[in-house]
């Protein structure tokens, strides 16, 4: 089974694509979030580093991303293939990447761009509310999604809310770093013939039909 690199700007369903995948073909999953929150519990010069700067609200460093990444694909269970969600990053995220999969004879797998337009991917944001007590997520603005009772959760009944952090100001750093930072990843997979490209502002069946789609033809 050929490893998937999942490439996306906000909103564009990257983590829910992640885990369909992950239990469907049983892949481990390396989300870089995950990595550094599990380093901070490391009592050492390292975890108590990334733990200072998160706190802070700053970025981890490249190297120290990189390298957490790196020592996680060596663990047995990645043998057979892996997700990456969030990594790489950026272009010395994906060089460094590529170096090392190079040294260790792993096969570069899928790179997938989940593609959206960033008014839609912002009506995404500005609409998502989830449930205070099951978690379920819903849409203001889709009909697909949207719930049945105005502020109330269609599967336990209970006070839907909206995070902090979903708002305009946010969403626009947020879209204006993809931008910068991780489309030139996507770029410089495409120009090495390595990038499916999927149109991720379609409902949620139709991306994971054209990802699947994609994944067995690699495979075979």
């Amino acid at each position: 089974m050929k490893s998937i690199i999942l490439i996306a700007p906000p909103s564009a369903g990257k983590g829910t694509i992640s885990k369909i995948l992950c239990e469907e073909y049983r892949l481990p999953h390396i989300s870089t979030g995950d990595l550094l929150r599990n380093a901070t519990l490391n009592d050492d010069e390292q975890g108590n580093y990334i733990k200072q700067q998160m706190n802070l609200g700053n970025l981890v460093s490249d190297d120290i991303i990189i390298s957490l990444v790196e020592n996680r694909i060596m663990d047995n269970d990645c043998t057979n293939g892996y997700i990456l969600d969030g990594f790489p990053r950026n272009l010395k995220q994906a060089k460094h990447y590529d170096n090392f999969i190079a040294k260790k004879n792993i096969n570069m797998g899928i790179v997938v761009l989940l593609d959206i337009a960033r008014e839609e991917a912002k009506q995404r944001i500005l609409g998502r509310v989830s449930c205070s007590n099951c978690g379920a997520v819903f849409n203001l603005y889709s009909n697909d999604t949207r719930p049945r009772i105005a502020g109330l959760c269609d599967r336990c009944g209970a006070t839907l809310t909206r995070r902090e952090d979903d708002n305009s100001d946010v969403f626009d750093i947020r879209f204006s770093t993809y931008l910068k930072e991780t489309k030139p990843v996507a770029d410089y997979y495409e120009s090495k013939g390595l990038l499916y490209k999927i149109d991720s502002s379609v409902p949620l069946p139709k991306v994971l039909e054209q990802v699947e789609e994609i994944i067995r033809r690699e495979n075979d």
